[in-house]
């Protein structure tokens, strides 16, 4: 059993040495432990940072591509490097690497296929009153997207199992901890949390760079994972508020219709025709969307048998190979 720890860093050159040193060498259940590093076109020395403290794998974008194309990058390399399981941390020092045995346990124990750090939002001195609440906002309605319990759908600080981890695609560049969890829960994979313990802060957040921006990315994000994981919902909503509309202003006219006075409610009768039109539209739509979101399903599974298919073995001539 190999566990491989992996790290997205974007200028951490000042926080990355702390982060490594606190991170085990060993943990029981695993045959090796081994570290990755995946520097997301840094400008700063955390390319040499991370060879100097002895980081196992380093890969390297050109250019920086957004902590979730950081993350995915990490997860396809570690499957590459034969992970049996995958722990993800951030660069920053925040969650305390003594938890890590508690991370992973639930997946040695056949348990879960991934499994989520929570943080103690509550008793987290520097997170705003603000802060917290949108953490739980957010949390419930990953809660409700993804059909999980997981508290803290925000924290990077998680294990999974390489099996699961091959499922996991990330279409948002903002930042992988609410999509991967909605796509657990699509898949139908075994997701639970454990508590985690944090350090103090070695620097400002830069996914928070602000409460309105990080509202506004938020916003988007859950959009767009509303539109790519439960697309007929979300269509279908809007379809029949618009069709609702335009139905309840056609009633109203023919009321006032019935009673004489329609000429006067023309304007009713346009809109309600604009309204149900739309809905109408809308919820073709949502059909279509539907399919796609099949086809798109379909193409993920074919994905994840050639990835099995890469590293299977076979017997040709009594002698064992790779295929």
């Amino acid at each position: 059993m190999k566990l491989i720890i992996q790290i997205p860093c974007y200028n951490e050159a000042e926080t990355l040495p702390l982060t490594l040193s606190a991170l085990p060498t060993s943990v029981e259940g695993f045959d090796s432990v081994e570290w990755l590093v995946i520097d997301d076109g840094s400008t700063d020395n955390t390319f040499r940072t991370a060879q100097e403290s002895g980081v196992h794998h380093i890969v390297r974008h050109t250019r920086n591509q957004g902590l979730a194309r950081a993350f995915m990058t990490g997860i396809r390399e570690c499957i590459r490097l034969g992970a049996d399981v995958i722990v993800n941390t951030d660069a920053d020092n925040q969650y305390d690497a003594r938890d890590i045995l508690s991370l992973v346990d639930p997946i040695l124990n056949g348990r879960a296929d991934m499994v989520v750090g929570a943080r103690p939002i509550d008793q987290i001195r520097h997170f705003s009153p603000l802060k917290k609440m949108l953490q739980k906002t957010g949390s419930w309605f990953v809660r409700i997207m993804s059909r999980t319990d997981v508290p803290d759908a925000a924290s990077g600080f998680r294990a999974i199992r390489a099996d699961a981890a091959r499922q996991i695609s990330v279409f948002n560049s903002y930042t992988y901890t609410l999509e991967t969890l909605i796509q657990a829960g699509q898949k139908n994979m075994a997701v639970t949390s454990v508590p985690v313990r944090t350090n103090q802060p070695l620097r400002p957040s830069r996914l928070v760079k602000s409460i309105p921006y990080y509202l506004l990315r938020s916003l988007i994000t859950i959009i767009r994972i509303s539109v790519v994981y439960q697309p007929f919902l979300f269509f279908a909503s809007i379809g029949a508020v618009l069709f609702g509309a335009g139905f309840l202003l056609g009633l109203r006219f023919l009321y006032f219709f019935w009673m004489g006075a329609g000429s006067g409610h023309v304007q009713s009768l346009i809109l309600a025709s604009v309204l149900l039109g739309m809905g109408f539209q809308t919820i073709l739509i949502a059909f279509i969307a539907d399919l796609q979101a099949s086809n798109r399903k379909l193409l993920e599974d074919i994905r994840y048998d050639l990835g099995k298919d890469n590293g299977r073995k076979i017997v040709l001539d009594g002698k064992e190979k790779v295929k």
